[in-house]
């Protein structure tokens, strides 16, 4: 396979994964403003432009923080490079580079997301921002779908590996910003508003369900924590994408019969995690647990760059 092949794959696989996560961000980020308590405001837009590092590039814009306003760039805004329609316009810019290696179905989910996003022009509006949300989340399913019935080559590891390493480094800025910034001052820990928070978290990442199935306790932010971190079965969980980076890149090595850097940097981090308990990471401060794992995250894409010659 040629690099410049293995390195759109893989970038293809990030901007989806990267695209579907901020539209969830967006819906859960409404459903806060809209279904707690008391209405979460200007903090709660601030915190999802904080998840996705967007702060500095929307206070560019001079518009005040607001929910339509923080929802466009988030999600239509072509000079935000993370918002939903940058990410689809980069995903099919790498998707028509290497339309050979991808089936129909595959192809089709790209461009029919990317058809519809671009011929949406505004989302100001609660039903009009929840429907464009849900029909992108119905195309990345799709997208999702159709790569996991690709023949298991080559070419459906890369983009799956390209999808893990971003997953694994949204799930970490999530817990990060809800945990070290999201709070209101003087509002209670276990307060209304706390437990409004960490049930939108969960929202984020489909995970309200599995969190009952496994917490009998109710809502407590460590449970939290441990299910998307620890948790091997969560499938957003930083475990099962730091499992699945390990598990693709072994797999390619075998295929291309190229290991390295990458191969060993994945490997210990498996092993770090594995040896992690919620109580030991929180005792020893969460917040530089996961910058320090966001940090080793880029660090691992960059020495997947250079085994596998992406540049």
């Amino acid at each position: 396979m040629l690099s410049r092949t293995a390195a759109s794959l893989y970038w293809l696989g990030r901007y989806v994964e990267r695209a579907e996560f901020t539209a969830r961000l967006i819906e859960a980020t409404i459903r806060l403003d809209l279904l707690s308590a008391r209405p979460a405001g200007e903090g709660a837009w601030e915190s999802a432009l904080a998840v996705v590092s967007a702060e500095d590039g929307f206070w560019f814009t001079g518009e005040p923080v607001s929910p339509d306003a923080v929802g466009r760039y988030l999600a239509l805004s072509l000079d935000n490079p993370s918002s939903i329609r940058s990410c689809l316009d980069a995903a099919r810019n790498n998707a028509k580079s290497v339309r050979t290696a991808l089936t129909r179905e595959a192809w089709e989910a790209i461009n029919r997301a990317w058809l519809f996003v671009r011929d949406v022009r505004v989302t100001d509006g609660t039903p009009a921002a929840l429907a464009m949300i849900e029909k992108l989340k119905a195309e990345a399913r799709g997208f999702e779908g159709a790569l996991h019935r690709m023949l298991r080559n080559e070419a459906s590891f890369f983009v799956r590996l390209g999808a893990a390493i971003e997953r694994a480094d949204n799930t970490a800025r999530l817990i990060d910003v809800k945990y070290h910034l999201l709070l209101p001052e003087g509002e209670k820990v276990g307060g209304p508003i706390d437990r409004d928070q960490w049930t939108t978290i969960l929202h984020t990442v489909s995970a309200v369900t599995a969190y009952r199935w496994l917490y009998r306790e109710g809502l407590r932010p460590g449970h939290v924590v441990d299910l998307l971190v620890l948790r091997h079965e969560m499938p957003r969980s930083i475990a099962a994408s730091v499992d699945e980076v390990v598990q693709l890149l072994t797999s390619i090595g075998r295929m291309l019969g190229r290991q390295g850097e990458a191969d060993r940097m994945a490997r210990m981090r498996q092993q770090m995690l594995n040896r992690s308990t919620v109580n030991g990471i929180i005792s020893g401060g969460l917040h530089e647990f996961l910058r320090g794992f966001i940090a080793d995250n880029g660090r691992l894409d960059y020495a997947i760059g250079q085994q596998f010659r992406f540049s």
